[in-house]
């Protein structure tokens, strides 16, 4: 019975918070955006007309046509199918990155804000170097010198992300652990770590999953940059990888606009996908934002 009635207040919640995002125009957009690409990036096999491996000599830089409809590459590649199979990378990295940033952020920022003193004073300052310094170019650094592999970028891109959501977890903490049933908990001999993670948290949880949407619109820019610099695996598919092509080919300096416009459109767009649930996610869990 208790199981059950959690499962309908479960999903009675879910349905409340559906109801107020789904007046919210621009997350809507955004959630739209992010489904879209999630659903080419699944159904590529579906979608392309050509494997994004099989080559044509005879097709050089050709423009878009009914046969490629954003035309080829230099070793003639249909560049649909290499924008559609690179959807896959850009979301994999985007989803795993964030979910490292957010998680190494939400502990540093709980356990900075909940114990304070000296500890808190050591971890500001670390967050505050991260903060300052543009991570991108630690990111570079860091990759070439453990190696260009998707897991290795996956992992710099994470550990070097988490500086916001620390700071944003951390002022709430500090407002958090002063009300007054976290004071009772505390009296009645509640351990740290109960209160932390128990009492603490989940009411962090709004700020969370919006720093998670923004994080994962760094990390595919992030990784984007990465791969065009040639840091990251430039064998792997993506758009980042795709851009690289077209700069080491010379198509952007010979005007071959169809090589490098679409991957630059679907990079921005996911990134302004994220960035606007990121937005709405945040009016969606604080009353004060809320419009309705």
């Amino acid at each position: 019975m208790i199981l059950g009635s959690s499962v309908k207040k479960f999903f009675k919640d879910i349905r409340e918070l559906w109801i107020i995002y789904k007046n919210n125009r621009l997350g809507v957009a955004g959630l739209f955006i992010v489904l879209f690409f999630i659903t080419i990036a699944l159904l590529a096999p579906f979608i392309s007309r050509y494997s994004p491996e099989q080559t044509d000599p005879s097709a050089y830089l050709e423009p878009p046509s009914f046969q490629h409809w954003f035309g080829t590459n230099e070793v003639g590649q249909d560049l649909f199918s290499l924008n559609v199979y690179g959807a896959r990378i850009s979301l994999l990295v985007g989803f795993s990155a964030a979910l490292i940033a957010v998680f190494i952020g939400s502990l540093i920022g709980l356990v900075s804000g909940y114990y304070g003193g000296l500890l808190d004073e050591i971890l500001m300052r670390i967050t505050d170097f991260f903060l300052v310094v543009p991570p991108i170019i630690l990111m570079i650094i860091i990759g070439s010198i453990l190696g260009s592999s998707l897991m290795n970028v996956i992992i710099v891109i994470g550990i070097l992300s988490w500086s916001p959501t620390a700071r944003v977890v951390r002022s709430m903490v500090l407002s958090i652990k002063e009300w007054p049933y976290v004071e009772a908990i505390k009296a009645l001999g509640g351990s740290d770590k109960r209160i932390i993670f128990r009492h603490i948290l989940p009411n962090t949880t709004s700020v969370i999953y919006a720093n998670m949407a923004l994080s994962a619109s760094n990390a595919i820019f992030s990784h984007a940059a990465m791969v065009f610099l040639g840091v990251g695996d430039v064998n792997d598919l993506s758009w980042g990888m795709i851009l690289h092509y077209a700069f080491a080919s010379g198509a952007l300096s010979s005007g071959c606009w169809w090589y490098f416009v679409p991957p630059g459109i679907f990079i921005v767009l996911l990134i302004f996908g994220f960035v606007l649930i990121g937005f709405s996610l945040e009016e969606l869990f604080n009353p004060k934002l809320r419009k309705i």
